[in-house]
């Protein structure tokens, strides 16, 4: 019998979610994910440490500010880049998080990146801009994605924001399966919930049956996984991007891996929605763990982010 991932690769397109190149290597995913915290890490390890020195020599700038900020941009595609030779399909590539309210900034930090990436020989098709999933980042996909900027919605954990972002007409969206879980746990007091029953597969589901049974072509690629099981529970979903942690588990695991998705079987009782903007923010007004996962996430990625901008100032200083 073949491994649950050589499984999952039949129905569902796995996704690397590491900055580590040789996890990448070793797995051979379709596609990889990073984002600040996945590049803070890989940042620590000796192996990173040329890509660093490589983003402090190209970074410019009138202040040091303005050349930390120039060097996380070399060092973000300087990433993005050694990942694409490994991968024959598309990386991910993160607008800072710290503007995750600020339509025009991540319009103008997102083309700064494609450009980056155009200079160092790679082709923008390979390339998705994560923006995380505010109405103003929604709004800032929507902008690029008619400028042939394809991106990737992050920081998602509801359905109002996969229906926007829908609207919006984006590439993909990044639905937070185990934060989602995380929530749940800590206001219901409960440890543990079965795969079927996990709010974060139930979430991605529902999204993946809404997107499939009103035609939107966006992609459902599920993401922050805590365990297989919910893996397993999403096997058929568009994408799954995985840790190399779980890659390995599911690699050791021969057994039986059903499909539970599949767009001729979907659920087809979910009128179409609109939003308009206060539509939108007050679905996500009543949806407190979207509300409080999406703050929290915002928060950890800008942290995650300044902690990277001080790797590169010690360096530089260095």
């Amino acid at each position: 019998m073949t491994s649950k991932l050589s499984q999952l690769r039949e129905m569902t397109h796995v996704v690397a979610d590491t900055g580590d190149l040789s996890q990448i290597e070793r797995f051979q995913p379709e596609d990889a994910t990073t984002n600040p915290s996945l590049l803070l890490k890989a940042a620590e390890t000796p192996a990173f440490e040329p890509t660093i020195q490589q983003a402090l020599r190209a970074a410019r700038g009138s202040s040091e500010n303005a050349r930390i900020a120039d060097a996380m941009d070399h060092l973000a595609v300087g990433a993005g880049r050694r990942i694409l030779d490994i991968i024959p399909g598309r990386v991910s590539t993160e607008v800072d998080a710290r503007f995750s309210f600020d339509t025009a900034a991540t319009i103008q930090r997102a083309k700064r990146l494609i450009a980056l990436y155009e200079q160092a020989g790679a082709d923008r098709g390979r390339i998705l801009i994560k923006i995380a999933s505010t109405w103003e980042g929604i709004r800032a996909a929507e902008q690029l994605e008619r400028e042939g900027i394809h991106c990737n919605l992050t920081l998602l954990f509801g359905f109002t924001q996969a229906v926007a972002c829908a609207e919006a007409g984006v590439t993909l969206i990044s639905p937070f399966v185990g934060r989602i879980l995380d929530w749940h746990k800590k206001h219901t007091g409960r440890d543990s919930y079965p795969p079927a029953e996990d709010p974060g597969v139930q979430s991605v589901t529902r999204i993946y049956n809404y997107y499939k049974q009103h035609g939107y072509p966006t992609i459902v690629m599920g993401a922050s996984f805590r365990n297989t099981g919910e893996i397993e529970q999403l096997a058929g979903c568009d994408r799954l991007t995985i840790s190399p942690a779980l890659m390995e588990a599911l690699e050791q695991d021969t057994g039986t891996l059903p499909r539970q998705l599949n767009p001729e079987t979907v659920i087809r009782d979910e009128p179409r929605v609109s939003l308009d903007e206060s539509a939108f923010r007050w679905e996500m007004n009543e949806d407190a763990m979207a509300t409080e996962k999406l703050a929290e996430g915002i928060r950890n990625f800008a942290a995650d982010a300044h902690r990277l901008e001080q790797i590169l100032r010690s360096r530089a200083a260095a």
